[in-house]
């Protein structure tokens, strides 16, 4: 494994619509484990491939210690809202005001190309939401209410 490089706000990978995968490989797989060493190492909850320069729709999320890989995704559903601060890897050190909504069922393959759903309410949704917007260009601060804060951390954290 190995970690990658983020790409960051303003590079033009980050604004394309992104590859279906058609089969899994060993190249692929290598990908799913550096993308998710990499969302470790930067302290991120999620990760989409463009983040590190892939234009493949894969997607690593990671909001309780469950890992799920998610594979050309498709939100089938969505409900309620939740309005909170929310960051990306790809924007360090800075956060926005967004409404997303509060319960998300999404189809996607696995690592082994297995079909499957999950589902998910707050962070999880959140996280689904924002990192399958990456995979189709879209970044956070297309929707963000009012100004971008600087984030600020806690000397007692690291």
């Amino acid at each position: 494994m190995a970690i990658r490089t983020i790409r960051i706000m303003g590079d033009s990978v980050l604004t394309k619509k992104c590859r279906e995968v058609e089969e899994m490989t060993p190249k692929l797989q290598q990908l799913i484990d550096d993308m998710l060493e990499t969302m470790y190492d930067a302290c991120g909850v999620g990760l989409a491939a463009p983040q590190v320069g892939i234009l493949k729709r894969i997607v690593v999320i990671d909001v309780d210690d469950n890992p799920y890989v998610l594979i050309n995704p498709v939100i089938l559903e969505t409900s309620g809202s939740q309005t909170g601060s929310e960051g990306c890897l790809s924007l360090p050190g800075k956060s926005g005001i967004v409404t997303r909504p509060n319960y998300v069922k999404v189809e996607a393959y696995d690592r082994n190309m297995k079909k499957y759903v999950l589902e998910g309410t707050e962070l999880l949704a959140r996280c689904i939401c924002h990192e399958c917007e990456h995979l189709d260009g879209i970044m956070y601060v297309e929707h963000v209410e009012g100004e971008l804060q600087d984030v600020t951390y806690d000397d007692d954290e690291e």
